[in-house]
């Protein structure tokens, strides 16, 4: 089995001017950068994304390509874009995968590894107790 050395890197940030935690909604925002690492370019074909608050609630989101498009990126460079999520509770994760295929015909699956969603108050993340 061949890898593909394709990497994702997400950078979430807390929107509180978006938010309104008295009404149970922390909107986040996401920066995404795909990084082919390899010899041959692949094109982005589709997404599958897995967003839980820290109440237990997932969303899942599938679809063709992201923010409307199916880039092909060429070896040794990147692409990048933002979007967002909303969730229920002031933290959460959000992981998934992209599914890809190289310019020799190649199909898989990028896995995007967990990542924290936190909302801070007050430039603080929020602190937490677990019982």
């Amino acid at each position: 089995m061949s890898t593909h050395p394709i990497t994702v890197e997400i950078e979430p940030r807390y929107l509180s001017e978006q938010s309104s935690p008295e009404e149970n909604i922390y909107t986040f925002s996401y920066a995404v950068t795909v990084t082919n690492n390899g010899q041959v370019a692949t094109q982005l074909i589709s997404r599958h994304w897995y967003f839980s608050d820290s109440a237990g609630n997932v969303q899942e989101v599938k679809g063709l390509g992201v923010i409307g498009q199916q880039p092909l990126i060429a070896p040794g460079t990147s692409f990048r874009y933002s979007s967002g999520c909303r969730l229920k509770t002031p933290s959460g994760t959000m992981h998934g995968s992209f599914f890809m295929v190289s310019e020799h015909g190649d199909r898989f699956d990028a896995p995007i590894a967990m990542v924290m969603l936190e909302a801070d108050f007050g430039g603080r993340p929020v602190s937490r107790v677990l019982h």
